[in-house]
This record gives structure tokens, C-alpha cells and sequence, in this order.
């Protein structure tokens, strides 16, 4: 006999990482939540349980700060109009690695190569 899921949604598993990857996806509608992000995952860093978690806030902090970058580069290279297609490959490259993050936080799995600029 297997025991009630006492979770409200069946089957998502709210950990920490999750938490920071929905925040980094909200952050295309609401702007500063991908900030709160990147602060939570320094924060939770340091309590790491396990260690499927750490490479988990080391792919979300790598993710922010090469994200910010980009987009500083961009926004000096909209001079040139080059600019506008950098943010959209930024969008892009951030949606797909905070999904795939995503996905693996729910199996509880670590991130494969938590600080390669790609997956």
C-alpha cells in the first residue's frame, strides 16, 4: 500500500531549484524576480542537501551572470541594431536552460555539466 500524495499538484516537486528556475522564467513577464533568483540560489548554496543540488544553483548562478553580460553587450551593440537579435538569442538560451534545469530538478537529478555555457 503506497502512501496519499499529500502534495497539492500531483507529481511537482517544489524544491529549491525549482523554485529558482520558475522565478527565472517569471522573470520574462515580471522583470525582477530573476534577481531574487540568482539571490536565492546564493543563499541556498551554502545549505545544499544533496548534491544533485549544487550543481543546480552553480548551473543558476552561471546562467544569470553570463545571461547579464550578454545582454550589457547587446544593449551597447543596439547602436548597430545588432543588438535587438542578441536579446532574442539571449531569451532563447535562458529559456532552454532554465527548462532543462527544470526537468531535472523534478527528478532530483544533478544539472550534467553545471558550468558549461550550453547543457
Amino acid at each position: 500500500m503506497t502512501e496519499p500524495n499529500t502534495n497539492p499538484v500531483a507529481g511537482f516537486d517544489l524544491n529549491h531549484p525549482t523554485i529558482i528556475a520558475l522565478l527565472y522564467l517569471a522573470s520574462f513577464v515580471v522583470g525582477v524576480t530573476g534577481l531574487v533568483g540568482v539571490v536565492l540560489a546564493y543563499v541556498w548554496r551554502g545549505e545544499a542537501a544533496g548534491g544533485w543540488e549544487a550543481s543546480h544553483y552553480t548551473f543558476h548562478i552561471r546562467t544569470f551572470w553570463i545571461a547579464f553580460v550578454a545582454g550589457i553587450i547587446s544593449a551597447i551593440l543596439m547602436v548597430i541594431l545588432i543588438g535587438f537579435f542578441g536579446f532574442v538569442l539571449i531569451g532563447i538560451w535562458v529559456i532552454v536552460r532554465t527548462v532543462l534545469a527544470l526537468l531535472q530538478a523534478q527528478k532530483r537529478q544533478p544539472v550534467p555539466s553545471p558550468e558549461s555555457w550550453l547543457w
